[in-house]
């Protein structure tokens, strides 16, 4: 895979650092990519939840941050103190941690542990003035007339 250098922008782009961050990140490999699984749906008009499928972990070995528009779900297993014999082992019991990046006005709201997913929803809160809205059109019933109301000079 190609790698695209993007530093050039943070020299000119003023601004708009966040934007060409998420462009360096989104291009590079990430080896990690593939764990948890996790599906992201849409559940209203602004409301949002991601699902991760964290088998073999408890609610008290995940985390989740939200620090500068970026959402972090951790996970790291606690040290098995007994000793098994396993014939077969496939659910994965490593360390993880699952960035995303929100949206402006994109707020956490809450989180469940259920059944081996974690959900975590979402809200988008748009401030009144960025909500679309509909302006009124008057009708108006003639033209008006501007009258001067002081002398009017000749022109010489």
């Amino acid at each position: 895979m190609r790698h695209v250098d993007f530093s050039p922008f943070y020299r000119t782009a003023i601004g708009f650092d966040r934007l060409v961050q998420m462009l360096d990140q989104a291009s590079g490999f990430d080896s990690e990519g593939a764990y948890p699984p996790y599906k992201i749906e849409r559940t209203g008009e602004n409301a949002y939840r991601i699902s991760l499928a964290v088998a073999g972990f408890s609610s008290s070995e995940l985390k989740i941050d939200v620090k500068e528009q970026t959402l972090v779900v951790s996970g790291a297993k606690s040290a098995e103190t007994t000793d098994k014999s396993y014939l077969h082992r496939s659910i994965a019991a490593r360390a993880f941690e699952r960035r995303y990046q929100l949206a402006d006005y994109v707020d956490v709201t809450g989180a469940a542990f259920e059944n081996g997913l974690l959900h975590v929803d979402l809200v988008r809160n748009l401030p009144e003035r960025m909500k679309p809205r509909s302006i009124a059109i008057s009708q108006s019933t003639g033209h008006q007339r501007l009258e001067a109301t002081g002398p009017v000079e000749a022109a010489a």
